[in-house]
Parts: structure tokens; C-alpha cells; sequence
């Protein structure tokens, strides 16, 4: 699975108080931090892709030095006087990993912003589902539209794009789900031997078992006891042709599993 890209924002602001500092000349300040997930027009959406936030700040700040929050947008709030670089680690859902950036926390204005490049690297179907509200994923360049354009427009270009009508689609991605290993190879073989230049398919040699991914209403089949087989595997059914998607659905119909 190719990796996808988004950028994420963290809005800081910090204003002085009215309290005694420890170091003179600098005086005390409260701040907070807050992060948010920027989508492909710059707009500011919740960043719920993260399960949660954390944040490691200077060690003088002793028990509180080390925070987590799991709740966008996972504000942090704090008072001191000084400026300090602070490292925010970003934990995806859907076992995505850690994504760690470091912030500078300044007080040269009462308000600013940092944006930050974050990559995930073979997002797992319900990352790459949660992702598509913010922009592009892998698949969409070949007519698979995403959530953030509306479900009904969403369904309406699944109906149009499938000429049989007596072949349901989620029926079809569950049908495959069910597929033993051997049944599997033959489901890749036939849409090897049948792919046309619109057809979206991705082989990863690396991994040692089969992952087919079929999107349907943001489903993925797999067969999560592979591990004999050489390779991944990674198709989108709705740019199958509609003869190869007819192929697939009498085979899962002879193999009872639909």
C-alpha cells in the first residue's frame, strides 16, 4: 500500500499573568497547545485519525513533564517562563504507529502556528477509511471516490460505474473475505489475467501472506491466517471490468460463500 501524506497543525497561544516568577526578568505566562488535521483545501478538521497526543516538556515541570491526551484536539495547558523545544508524539488509530515532531514553544507572539508534514507507511484499512476525510488516498485517481465527497454521490458513482445490477458489490467483498488460501490464488489470478490499464492493483513481494483489498462501503477482505504466501496483494473491485467483476462473482457463488 502506497503511503499517504497529511499535515497537521498545532496552534500555540500564550499570554502573561499575574504571578510571582522564580527567574527575573521573565515573567510568567500561561499557554496552550492544540492540534488539528489540515484537509487538501488548508481547512482546519478535527484530528481524530490520532487516538491520542503526547507531549514531553521540559524536565523542570517534573510529574506533569510527560502528558497524554485522548480526545482531539488534545489541548495542553501549562504556565511558566520559559521557552523550551517540546516533543509531541502523535499515536495513529488502527495500530498506525507513532508519528513524533518537535515544537517550539515561544513567546515572541502571542499567537502562532506550525504545520508538520506526517507520512503512514501501509495504513491498515481503518486508518486509510479515516484518512479519506481529509484528502486523497491510493485508488482515488482511479474513480474510487472518498467519504469527504458525500455518500450519496459516493453510491451514486458505484451504481453507475457496475453494468450488472444483479451483482451486489458488499456481497461480493464478503464473499471474498470468506475464501480459503488456494481459492484466494485464483481470485488474484483471474484478476491478473484480466486487468485493464484502469484497474487498480498493487503487489508488495515483502510481506508474507495475502491481503486483498477490495474497498466497499470502506471494507477491506483479507484472510488474516495467510502465512504461507509469498506476497500482498491489493485490488480495487469498482475499477474491475464489469466481465472480470462477473468472473468473481460466479466463482464465490460455486464456492457458497455469498
Amino acid at each position: 500500500m502506497p503511503d499517504v501524506k497529511r499535515t497537521v497543525k498545532l496552534v500555540t497561544e500564550q499570554n502573561i499573568i499575574d504571578k510571582p516568577s522564580v527567574m527575573e526578568g521573565f515573567p510568567m505566562r500561561r499557554w496552550n497547545i492544540q492540534v488539528f488535521l489540515l484537509n487538501e483545501h488548508g481547512e482546519e478538521i478535527p484530528a481524530s485519525i490520532f487516538d491520542k497526543t503526547t507531549y514531553k516538556l521540559h524536565p523542570s515541570f517534573e510529574k506533569r513533564a510527560t502528558q497524554s491526551f485522548k480526545h482531539p484536539p488534545f489541548r495542553i495547558e501549562e504556565e511558566g517562563w520559559g521557552e523550551f523545544d517540546i516533543e509531541v508524539i502523535f499515536t495513529a488509530m488502527d495500530k498506525g504507529g507513532d508519528h513524533s515532531i518537535q515544537h517550539d514553544l515561544n513567546f515572541a507572539t502571542n499567537r502562532y502556528e506550525a504545520k508538520h508534514t506526517i507520512t503512514f507507511k501501509n495504513p491498515k484499512p481503518g486508518l486509510m477509511a479515516a484518512l479519506k476525510d481529509s484528502g486523497p488516498t491510493p485508488g482515488d485517481e482511479n474513480g474510487v471516490k472518498s467519504k469527504r465527497s458525500g455518500k450519496h454521490d459516493d453510491e451514486a458513482s458505484k451504481k453507475k460505474k457496475r453494468g450488472d445490477k444483479n451483482i451486489d458489490m458488499e456481497k461480493l467483498a464478503d464473499g471474498l473475505q470468506k475464501l480459503g488460501e488456494d481459492d484466494l490464488l485464483q481470485v488474484v489470478q483471474i484478476i491478473h489475467d484480466n486487468k485493464t490499464q484502469e484497474t487498480y492493483t498493487k503487489n508488495d513481494v515483502d510481506r508474507k501472506r495475502i491481503f486483498l483489498i477490495c474497498p466497499v462501503n470502506g471494507k477491506a477482505c483479507a484472510d488474516p491466517e495467510f502465512t504461507q504466501t509469498e506476497g500482498e496483494f491489493h485490488v480495487d473491485l469498482y475499477t474491475l471490468p464489469d466481465s472480470v467483476v462477473k468472473m468473481l462473482w460466479d466463482f464465490v457463488t460455486e464456492k457458497n460463500v455469498v
